[in-house]
């Protein structure tokens, strides 16, 4: 299942190695939302790409969208409370996020979802994270991307401001949190660009999809 990657030029180690989540910077972006962005919080990103792209039991998935079943443009994976997830710095990641963000959060971090996006035709449409307990109370997202950059744009729920981009790639963080997934839409658009393939590792709270 791996695709060919583009290493970056930042990143050149094979050690996999979270740094200190000290250096998030946040924007507030209103109505109580807002995200948190680090750059390059994991470092040895390209080699940590390489183990899950190769190593993830991948599955695609077909939805139904209007008359007709479509397949899902992005392989998925999923680890729920207790189960191994597919790296050792993926434990200490959710871990770490737990522990800085106690004192907001009020409960740690517990699942794991994977996305695989081989090229500019894998997307994800416009959403909010609101199944469970988050349509109705305030939670925290938290996303680890390795591979190549994609842009996450996020908007206001119902428009009136332009969107937000981020690239996210090569061990960026970034975390949603407060009212972002009911006052905030995020996508990950289709591209025309040449772009590499990359995998992000969403972290959620007990009860939150």
């Amino acid at each position: 299942m791996a695709a060919h990657l583009q290493g970056s030029l930042f990143d050149q180690t094979d050690e996999i190695r979270l740094g200190p989540l000290e250096g998030v910077r946040r924007t507030e972006l209103g109505h109580g939302a807002w995200i948190d962005v680090l750059p390059g919080w994991l470092g040895g990103a390209d080699a940590l790409f390489e183990s899950l792209s190769s190593g993830v039991p991948w599955r695609a998935e077909r939805r139904q969208m209007y008359e007709q079943v479509v397949a899902v443009p992005r392989l998925l994976a999923s680890y729920q409370e207790g189960d191994a997830l597919p790296h050792p710095v993926l434990d200490e990641a959710r871990d770490a996020l737990s522990a800085h963000y106690a004192a907001e959060l009020g409960e740690p971090f517990t699942t794991a979802g994977l996305c695989y996006y081989r090229d500019g035709r894998d997307s994800v449409a416009w959403h909010g994270d609101t199944g469970g307990r988050a349509s109705r109370a305030d939670t925290m997202v938290a996303i680890l991307s390795v591979g190549a950059p994609r842009d996450l744009v996020l908007r206001p729920r119902g428009g009136g401001r332009l969107p937000l981009r981020r690239p996210l790639g090569h061990g960026d963080l970034i975390v949603m949190g407060g009212s972002c997934q009911r006052t905030w839409e995020h996508a990950v658009p289709k591209t025309a660009r040449s772009v590499g393939p990359r995998v992000s590792i969403q972290f959620r709270t007990r009860g939150v999809h």
